[in-house]
Formats: structure tokens, sequence, C-alpha cells
């Protein structure tokens, strides 16, 4: 997609524009937007909202051809819902018409004249920032895999922003941003929705060393030579049925000062989750290809900060295995050594996601980090507390961490990718006890995620951490089966925010 900015006045207005698609805006109660106006010269738009043929209601759509006085081939009326200013809701809910029209229609080129200088609690960046993410989302398709792709996707492929003169350069800013962070998203997509049999470690690997390579990244891969060497017995422990090497992948973007201290992100990298000995029903079980979406997240996030050349040092670690059952696997009631020393007792092998991570944040502690927030597709409980709608955080509860956890919460809420904060509180951790190591790898019934976090929590003394548990957001599955994407919009935007913060 092609996207840029333009301004309309007298001397360029909105009725000459050469295009095959202009998206103007209509309100309930059968009001016309300002830039509808100004292109209803013939009247035939107040008609279509005098005649009920839209009604206004946000995300409502209607096609007209051949208006007169427009030199547009078509003119796209959006429905906004209540007169401005427009709430964010309704305008993304009139984005997502505008792409779906704007992609099968027989136009290459469009453009948007929505009130984005107009919106209720948001920003023309933001308005633009959602445009964008819209029209990438729409577009993006998954067909790699298959022997005859999907037809290649017509309708428009250009688009132009139609905002004030004095909005032009936060929206042009604003498509940079969006642009990398589209792109970023694409490619934690294509990962999560690779099979297993292609998405391997060694395969994220080598995506890793060659985005390394693209953007001038530091990398290194630690093999299990290596893992063992530094006794990261429990991330080992997960891989002992598995005929495929286990990868710990370090990447860095050191894009700020050499004396401050990195943000970390550290991903969860299960690219095939079994259960091992304690295996999962088999319905449904396709749809552990995702657990390496932590590790996916981490890459697109980093392929989104590294395009934008972000002045801020960040470094990202992948723990990446699979898990599976066979002889040599670990069985329950095995007790493992973390590289921090600590022993768990492996009640059950499917809680395998805490005990690659223990060792990846227990490694984390030699870059004396900022901050270290880790992203795993951790519990089926944080689904049952939390639906598809927001990710999981869970941070300490001190000035520190708490900090910590409204940064995160409000770079959801502006990107549109939402989390929702749960407790950890010492009570949580009477359910890890273990009669025969320092812990246990589950917890007693109830509060799973929340003591999934207690789980990694002990492990994160030296630093300020949260972790997000993107288990209900980080794909769909029915009909719309797929990665979603997130949650690099939310990360993307915590990392944009630090960096704006420190000006």
């Amino acid at each position: 997609m092609d996207f840029s900015i333009k301004t309309f006045d007298a001397k360029t207005s909105l009725a000459n524009v050469k295009a095959g698609c202009v998206a103007v805006g209509v309100f309930e109660g059968k009001q016309l937007s300002a830039a509808a106006r100004s292109i209803d010269a013939s009247g035939e738009m107040t008609a279509a909202l005098k005649s009920g043929d839209i009604t206004g209601k946000a995300g409502s759509t209607l096609l007209l051809r051949g208006v007169a006085g427009v030199t547009a081939e078509r003119v796209l009326l959006v429905g906004l819902g209540k007169e401005a200013p427009v709430s964010q809701k309704d305008f993304d809910k009139a984005l997502r018409a505008v792409a779906q029209v704007f992609a099968t229609i027989g136009a290459t080129d469009g453009v948007i004249a929505l009130p984005f200088d107009d919106l209720r609690d948001s920003s023309v960046s933001r308005a633009i920032h959602c445009a964008v993410g819209a029209i990438e989302t729409q577009a993006y398709r998954f067909d790699e895999m298959k022997s005859k792709k999907d037809p290649a996707p017509e309708g428009v492929r250009k688009v132009v922003f139609a905002v004030a003169a004095d909005d032009v350069d936060s929206a042009k800013a604003a498509i940079v941003s969006s642009v990398a962070l589209a792109r970023g998203m694409n490619l934690t997509k294509d990962l999560g929705n690779l099979p297993p049999n292609v998405c391997t470690p060694t395969y994220l690997a080598e995506i890793a060393r060659k985005m390394a390579k693209d953007f001038k990244l530091g990398i290194e891969v630690l093999d299990r030579k290596q893992l063992e060497a530094l006794k990261m017995g429990s991330f080992l422990s997960v891989t002992n049925g598995s005929i495929e090497p286990p990868k710990f992948i370090v990447l860095k973007h050191m894009g700020g000062k050499s004396k401050d201290a990195p943000v970390v992100l550290v991903g969860k990298g299960i690219t095939f989750d079994s259960g091992g000995i304690s295996l999962k029903p088999g319905s449904g079980m396709d749809e552990m290809k995702y657990d390496m979406c932590g590790a996916a997240t981490v890459l697109g996030t980093f392929r989104a900060i590294a395009e934008l050349k972000l002045k801020l040092n960040v470094i990202g670690v992948i723990a990446t295995c699979e898990n599976m059952p066979s002889g040599s696997a670990t069985r329950p009631g095995d007790i493992v050594t973390s590289m921090s020393g600590q022993t768990i007792e492996v009640l059950n092998t499917d809680a395998e996601g805490r005990l690659v991570l223990c060792d990846a944040l227990t490694y984390v502690e030699r870059f004396k980090p900022a901050a270290v927030v880790d992203i795993a597709t951790l519990t089926g409980a944080c689904v049952v507390a939390l639906g598809n709608h927001n990710t999981g955080l869970f941070t300490r509860h001190d000035d520190a961490h708490d900090a910590l956890a409204d940064e995160l919460l409000a770079a959801g809420k502006t990107a549109g990718d939402t989390a929702w904060r749960m407790p950890i509180e010492e009570a949580y951790n009477e359910q890890l006890k273990s009669n025969f190591a320092d812990m246990a790898n589950i917890g007693t019934p109830g509060g799973g995620s929340i003591t999934a976090a207690a789980f990694l929590e002990r492990f994160t003394k030296q630093y300020t951490w949260a972790h997000l548990d993107i288990a209900g957001t980080a794909w769909k599955n029915g009909a719309a089966k797929g990665a979603t994407g997130r949650p690099v919009p939310l990360l993307t935007t915590f990392l944009q925010n630090r960096v704006d913060a420190a000006k």
C-alpha cells in the first residue's frame, strides 16, 4: 500500500481531485460532514441521506458513482455515528468500513476525507494510525503454503488522507510510524501462521539473523551446549522430548546512548506445544503452533523499531523450542534446576512456558535493564478471565512497577491494543508450594493466570518487570483463524513513548 497526505482548499478543492474514489463522512440525523458538504453541489448526497439509503450509523456505507460536480469516479459515504466530535470507537468502525470497500472496488486510488481533526479524546496522528492499520489489516493475506495462491488483492492501492494544513507534518510522521508498525505486525502474523514443521526454533533463529543483517542489529544465538554451560536446566527440560534443537536468541537494537540501560523484551517461543507427557486433547491441538507468538511479537516489534531507527536501547531475548512427548521427555514428578539455582517440581509438563521463561528472565539480569517485559501465550486461564479483548498485564505492586504498568496500559489504549492489569499478591505463592522442591510449576486450582505470573515473578527480583499474557489476544480461532499481530502495537507504542518522554 502507498499512503500520502494532501490538503484541499479553494484552489485545490476536493470536488476536483482525480481519484477512483473519495470517502466522506455522514452523521446520524441526516447530516453531512464538512468534506461531504463541500462536494455536494448537486444535492445527491443530501438526497441519499434523506431517503434513508444510508443512516449515518457508524460503519454504514453507500457507494455513489458519477456524482455531478465531482471529478472522482465514485463517492463513498461513510457513517460516523452521532454528530462531531466523533468518538474513537465510531471512527474506528468507519475506517474499517472504508478499508473493506476500498479493497473490493474497481479503483486503484482513493482519498479519505473524514474529520481527522474533529475527534473526541483523540488526535490526527492517532486517527491516521488507525486508518493505516485498518487498511493494512484488510490487505493482509497468508497464502505462502498454498499451491494455488489466493487471487492478488485488487481495489485501492494508493490512499491519500485529506487533512488540514496545520496537521500535515504530524500526519506524515504518523504514516511513517504506522507503516513500520504494520510491517512489524505482518511479520508477527506470518510467523504465527506458519506451520510448526516450517517455523521451528532454527527457523526463528534464521529470521532473526536475517533481520539483524537487514537492519544492522546485534545478534547472538545460543545452542544447547551453551545453554547447558549456563545451567539453564529448566528451559532445557522442556526440549527433552523433541529432536528439534533449542535456540536462545538475543537481538540488540542500540539506538540510544551507550550509557543508557536497555528495555528488554522476552518472548516465549514454543514452536509447537503438544503438552509433552501431559498430552493436550487432540481437538484444537493444531492451534498450538501459535504458542510461539510471544517470540513472534518480539521479532515484529524489533522489525518496527528498527525501521523507525528508534533512539532507544532495546534488547530482545527469545527462548524457543518444541514441547513434545517421547521416551526422553520430562515426566510429571521430575525436579529440574533453573539457571537461578531454584528447583522446580514439574507437576504438569503442559505448563512449560514458565519453565522456558524463568531461565530467560534470569539471563537478562546481565543487561542491568531499565525494565523487562515478557510476552507469552502462557495460560488458558487468562482467556477465561479476559476473553479475547484484553491482554493480561501482571507486575508487582510498588511505585516502580505501578509506573511501568501505567506506561503499558496507556500505550495499549493509544494503540488500540488494550491490556488489563491483574493482581500479583503473596497469597498466590501459597498455591505453588512443593513438598520436594523450591516450588511447583503449577498451582492449586483457581487463579491460574495469576499463579503463573507469580511463578515468573520469583525470577525477576533484580529489576523492574512486567508480564503480558497474550493467550487470548495473539490469535483468533474459528472461521477467522489466524495470528492477530498483537501486542506489537502496544509494545511499539510503549517504546516510542519512552523516547518521547526522554526528549
